[in-house]
């Protein structure tokens, strides 16, 4: 159990360790350069999904389980879409307004940490043994860095202030600790549900990807330059995937 906890909480944390350097920014980006950070979220989600999320749906469950978690992903943030239009993050007097991609990224990053929550409560709940809990909360907090750092990014772009933009990307991670959890305790259900969270996860990505992110990054002259910074971000979360 200490060990689940120390786990998941450094797990969880590296997604606010990693939005660490806007702290340093001294301004916003320009508009080339977070067209090309679209394209490399777009990469690090495609290759999450396709490399990550969908082969371990399909490695623990079936393709049925796969179809049905990915369909619901896609109609969730299709929901999400239709409402984050009248959404007002109102932490401050004035209020906080964040644009539809952005809040749509947010939520798509926030579900993606929950199934890995899980995986992590269920490997130091199945692999005491083997140690197999400490490498899975390991792998999904070098996945969790580069995530923190783009959202972060992405919310400082909405002229949010640097250090509401680290607490809000840190906190897309906190949600795992929690997961973790309840995936510790209930190893024997969260099993069987654990294929359909994994391909939940993927069909928000997918949604965003397509939707969203690769449309925006090739809408204002910058396509070639943010087709590269696409595959970059592909192959930095493959690097990841397959290093650790």
């Amino acid at each position: 159990m200490v060990d689940m906890l120390i786990g998941s909480t450094l797990s969880a944390l590296a997604t606010g360790a990693g939005a660490v350097p806007i702290l340093f920014l001294s301004r916003s980006l320009t508009h080339k350069w977070r067209d090309m950070l679209l394209a490399f979220t777009a990469g690090v989600m495609m290759a999450a999904s396709m490399l990550g999320l969908i082969p371990e749906a399909l490695s623990s469950g079936t393709f049925f389980a796969l179809a049905i978690g990915l369909g619901v992903g896609v109609l969730a943030l299709t929901f999400l879409e239709k409402i984050v239009p009248h959404i007002d993050l109102a932490h401050t007097e004035s209020g906080i307004k964040i644009d539809q991609k952005a809040l749509l990224v947010l939520a798509a990053i926030t579900l993606h940490n929950i199934p890995e929550g899980l995986s992590v409560g269920v490997s130091y709940a199945s692999g005491e043994q083997n140690h197999m809990g400490d490498l899975i909360a390991l792998a999904i907090g070098f996945q969790n860095a580069p995530e923190g750092l783009l959202v972060a990014l992405f919310l400082f772009n909405q002229q949010i202030s640097k250090g509401k933009a680290f607490l809000m990307a840190t906190g897309t991670g906190l949600i795992e600790l929690v997961a973790s959890v309840i995936g510790f305790y209930l190893t024997s259900i969260v099993d069987a549900l654990v294929p359909y969270g994994l391909a939940f996860a993927a069909g928000a990505m997918l949604f965003i990807i397509y939707k969203e992110l690769i449309p925006e990054s090739h809408g204002d002259g910058n396509e070639q330059s943010s087709t590269y910074s696409f595959i970059i971000g592909l192959l930095v979360m493959v690097f990841l995937i397959e290093t650790f």
